[in-house]
């Protein structure tokens, strides 16, 4: 199978590149290697090579010849600096994803697998003793500034027990990058529903791994950490780092790639599924950073009790519909990959990760 990957010289991307050559597949690769992401060029990819910008859409046609899917990581990711990133995310998304359909409507290509994110679900899920499963409202900052982190139900105020988020929780985007990628998935949707495609978006939850980028206020809360190590400094834990996350290894991601490209065409035609893509094994944020300080040889972390804005408290996946339904299975647990990403090296980011 041909299959292009956008952003494929990018961290996830370029390891579903070399996860699709390992079974035999032909990548082709699309990136625009922008000097935000890429500020000295990366080495050649072991595939077909085109540098493009997925919004040029007569560079995206001339990639999608030949093609038979489409592997689309192509995006800003991370919460960004501030609301003033809002027209840079819309575009490297939302036009992004945009242009890419609309060329693959045109040139009959009709399988797409997208880069989705746990992000779509704002808070996870969450249960009242007194009311059941309830969704909080989002965190306020009188609260979060006295620290009082964890949220609350909203008819009784009693405190909630965090739980595993399923595909059929309601969408409920609480920043500008959340949004952007929910609207990835409504465009996908749109576009199956269009030209009869099979369209799935695997909701990334934390990637981690080789290869991720440093340095940047885009990346994820793992490369602060990695990066901050990298220089000698001790990780600093937000909160009081009890979020609940789960943290999924990349090399576990890019093989669930290649799993749901080569079953796509067993997938419902006109529509988008979408399959939580995390590890079951959910941990602390401040777990994560102890564990990489330990395997690095320290320094230890500090918890420093700052906050973010339209950060969310905790959000853990169940990712058994895709073990069900594609017979993916995560292989690099928890300590084993922070092991190996304590000592792993990091790219160069200058700002912007894609």
């Amino acid at each position: 199978m041909r299959v292009l990957v956008t952003g494929g010289a990018g961290f996830i991307g370029s390891h579903i590149v070399t996860a699709l050559a390992r079974a035999g597949h032909e990548p082709v690769v699309l990136d625009a290697l922008l000097p935000s992401a890429h500020p000295s060029l990366p080495e050649p990819p072991n595939a077909e090579f085109l540098r493009t910008d997925v919004r040029d859409a007569a560079g995206v046609r001339e990639a999608l010849r030949g093609v038979d899917a489409v592997c689309h990581q192509a995006a800003m990711v991370g919460l960004g600096k501030d609301f003033a990133d809002a027209p840079a995310y819309v575009s490297c998304n939302d036009l992004g994803t945009a242009v890419l359909l609309a060329a693959m409507a045109e040139t009959g290509v009709r399988r797409l697998v997208l880069a989705g994110s746990m992000v779509v679900y704002g808070e996870g899920r969450y249960e009242c003793p007194r009311h059941g499963p309830v969704r909080p409202a989002a965190r306020r900052p009188e609260d979060l500034a006295a620290a009082r982190f964890e949220p609350y139900c909203p008819d009784c105020g009693c405190a909630l027990r965090p739980g595993l988020v399923g595909e059929d929780a309601p969408a409920d985007p609480r920043n500008v990058y959340a949004t952007t990628k929910l609207a990835q998935e409504h465009l996908a949707a749109a576009w199956a529903r269009t030209v009869g495609g099979t369209a799935v978006s695997l909701r990334y939850h934390n990637v981690y791994g080789p290869g991720m980028p440093r340095d940047t206020p885009y990346a994820g809360v793992a490369s602060f950490f990695r990066s901050a190590l990298a220089r000698g400094e001790a990780p600093r834990v937000f909160e009081d780092g009890g979020q609940r996350r789960d943290f999924v290894h990349v090399q576990d991601v890019a093989a669930a790639n290649v799993l749901t490209l080569e079953a796509t065409a067993e997938l419902p035609v006109g529509a988008l599924t979408p399959y939580n893509t995390g590890s079951g094994d959910p941990h602390t944020v401040g777990e994560m950073a102890t564990a990489l300080a330990l395997a690095h040889g320290g320094p230890e972390p500090v918890v420093t009790g700052e906050f973010r804005l339209g950060d969310v408290r905790h959000i853990t996946a169940d990712s058994s519909r895709l073990r069900r339904e594609l017979g993916w299975r995560p292989e690099v647990g928890f300590g084993e990959g922070m092991t190996e990403f304590a000592r792993a090296g990091q790219r160069a980011s200058a700002a912007v990760v894609r």
